[in-house]
C-alpha cells in the first residue's frame, strides 16, 4: 500500500510538472477550427477553477504513471499465495494488463477523442456556438481515456473467471449473443452519450470479447494437455 501510494504521490508531481503539455496534448484533438475561434486556450469561470482543474489532471496523470507499480505489487501480493505455474501465469497477467491498459489510452486519444470532439463540436454549429470550458472539456477527454484503458482490460477479465472456474468456457461459446448484449449495454454505459463516442467504445469491446473466449479456450486446452502428460507421468511411476 505504502508502495503503491509513493508511486502515485511521485506520479502526480511529475503530472503538475507537466500538467500545461497534458493540457496541450488533450486540446490538439480539438477541431482547429473550434479551437482557433476562442484563441487556443480554455475558458475558465471561477478563480480556483485553473488551480483545480490543473490539479486533477496531475492527480489522474499520476495514477496512470504509476500502475506499472500498481500492477506490480498486486502481483507481489498474491505470489506467496499459489503455486509457482499459477505464480507465473499471474506475472504475465500483470504485464499484459499494463500493455491493455496503454493500447487503450493511444487508442482513446488517436481514435476515440478526435472522432468524439468532431461530432460533438459540429453539431448544430449554425444554432450553437462552441466555447471550451477547461473543467467540462478536460472532464469528458479524462474519462474517455479511462473508460478506454478499462474497455482494453476486457480479455484478462474473461479469461480471469473462467480460470477461477466461475464462467465456463463452453458456457461462453454458447451464449455468445447473449455476451455481445451485455457488451453492448456496458459500452452505452461508458463515458460519452453520442453515438460516435458509443461505436468507437463498442467495437474494441466486441473484438476482444470474441478474442477473450478464443484465448480462453486455448489455454483450457493447454491445461488439458498439461493434466494428461501429468498423469500419464503419474502412471508410469
Amino acid at each position: 500500500m505504502f508502495v503503491c501510494l509513493g508511486a502515485v504521490v511521485i506520479g502526480c508531481v511529475i503530472g503538475y510538472v507537466l500538467h500545461t503539455h497534458i493540457i496541450g496534448w488533450f486540446m490538439q484533438t480539438v477541431p482547429n477550427d473550434v479551437l482557433k475561434a476562442q484563441g487556443d486556450t480554455l475558458l475558465t469561470f471561477t478563480p480556483a477553477e485553473s488551480f483545480l482543474t490543473s490539479l486533477w489532471i496531475s492527480i489522474y496523470f499520476g495514477i496512470v504513471l504509476a500502475l506499472p507499480v500498481i500492477f506490480w505489487q498486486v502481483w507481489q501480493f498474491f505470489v506467496p499465495a499459489v503455486d509457482k505455474a499459477h505464480a507465473k501465469l499471474i506475472k504475465y497477467f500483470v504485464f499484459l494488463a499494463w500493455v491493455l491498459a496503454v493500447v487503450g489510452l493511444v487508442f482513446g486519444y488517436f481514435i476515440v477523442l478526435p472522432a468524439a470532439l468532431k461530432f460533438l463540436l459540429g453539431f448544430d454549429s449554425d444554432t450553437f456556438s462552441n466555447n471550451l470550458q477547461a473543467k467540462p472539456f478536460l472532464t469528458f477527454c479524462t474519462h474517455v481515456e479511462l473508460a478506454m484503458a478499462a474497455v482494453w482490460e476486457l480479455p484478462l477479465f474473461v479469461v480471469a473467471l473462467t480460470r477461477l472456474g466461475i464462467i465456463k468456457t463452453s458456457s461462453l461459446r454458447k451464449n455468445r449473443r447473449l455476451g455481445y448484449f451485455l457488451v453492448v449495454c456496458l459500452a452505452v454505459a461508458l463515458p460519452g452519450v453520442d453515438p460516435v463516442t458509443v461505436f468507437f467504445e463498442t467495437l474494441p469491446l466486441v473484438i476482444l470479447f470474441e478474442c477473450s473466449i478464443w484465448l480462453s479456450v486455448l489455454l483450457d486446452r493447454r491445461s488439458a494437455r498439461m493434466q494428461r502428460s501429468r498423469g500419464g507421468a503419474a502412471v508410469e511411476t
